[in-house]
């Protein structure tokens, strides 16, 4: 992809009637910066230094576009490869046990939370890491976005990242989305116990082919299998704590409880009784399949606490 992007600056440039030397001028770098980019040599370009030479080329937000794609090729293979495979995914399963997913974070919350890497090294990376996080939640505003079905482990809405407007508006964004027909949202309470995903998050994707993909990730690591075997037995893990979690009406009202200050533990029914509430809720609703190998998800009627 830098590769690509440093193509598409060169043919503007020309287009433009500028040498490296000029367009560096216009953008306030050096014509060897110019060309290490595009001769893809040098170190990627920024963020800020992409929306310059956007402008200053005339490339109408092609630049700013490709450059999440180069940015990606930052990250270790693995991880290169997840953010690619959940670009094409049908569905997207997730168990977070500590903080928001990614594709639901507000800008403020990404933010505080990203300002934690160890690995930052100045403002301006900052920046950019929170944008390209930001951009990939495009996918869910476009017409073939996929079925998008989160499990907040409690501990994301008790443990807080940023102040409490922070909060609060993150806290907000879940309730928006959770309007979306293709966004489901469950809570997985304290009081469920231990389960199989506490070393860490879970997500399943399902794609396009019928195949299956798991991606585990710690604090600071992330393993990507496509295994069929090892994909079976995450994927069946997270239909446990499908089961093991609030159905989504009740965890709407405990992520609004939560946001009002209102909420108290003790109010979480029994894992008991929560079984036996998703099952008449099911029962009302139709509910929501999870995918069988070769199949996808698919809903029935319409969800309750929509």
């Amino acid at each position: 992809m830098a590769a690509l992007f440093g193509t598409r600056l060169r043919k503007l440039r020309l287009a433009a009637g500028l040498t490296q030397d000029a367009l560096g001028r216009r953008v306030r770098t050096h014509s060897t910066r110019i060309n290490q980019v595009e001769r893809c040599t040098g170190a990627k370009p920024t963020l800020e230094l992409t929306r310059a030479l956007d402008e200053a080329v005339g490339a109408d937000g092609l630049l700013v576009d490709l450059w999440p794609y180069v940015y990606r090729e930052t990250f270790p293979d693995w991880s290169r490869k997840f953010m690619a495979l959940s670009e094409r995914a049908l569905a997207i399963r997730q168990y977070m046990a500590a903080v928001v997913p990614g594709l639901l974070q507000t800008e403020e919350y990404a933010r505080d939370l990203l300002s934690l890497d160890r690995t930052l090294v100045s403002d301006e990376q900052l920046a950019e890491r929170v944008a390209a996080r930001l951009g990939r939640q495009a996918r869910l505003e476009q017409p073939d976005s996929p079925e998008l079905l989160v499990i907040l482990d409690e501990a994301v809405l008790m443990r807080p990242v940023g102040e409490p407007a922070v909060m609060r508006a993150q806290f907000a964004r879940l309730l928006e989305a959770a309007d979306n027909p293709r966004i489901t949202l469950q809570v997985l309470p304290f009081s469920s116990g231990k389960h199989e995903a506490m070393g860490g998050s879970l997500t399943i994707l399902t794609m396009p082919d019928g195949c299956d993909a798991a991606y585990l990730e710690g604090a600071d690591h992330g393993q990507l299998t496509e295994e069929p075997e090892e994909v079976k037995a995450y994927r069946m893990a997270y239909e446990r704590l499908g089961g093991l979690a609030l159905p989504p009406h009740m965890s709407l009202d405990m992520i609004r409880s939560v946001r009002e200050g209102t909420y108290r533990g003790e109010r979480v029914p029994s894992r008991s009784e929560r079984h036996r509430l998703a099952q008449v809720h099911l029962q009302q609703s139709g509910g929501w399949r999870l995918r069988r190998s070769g199949s996808r998800p698919s809903r029935h009627g319409p969800r309750s606490g929509q």
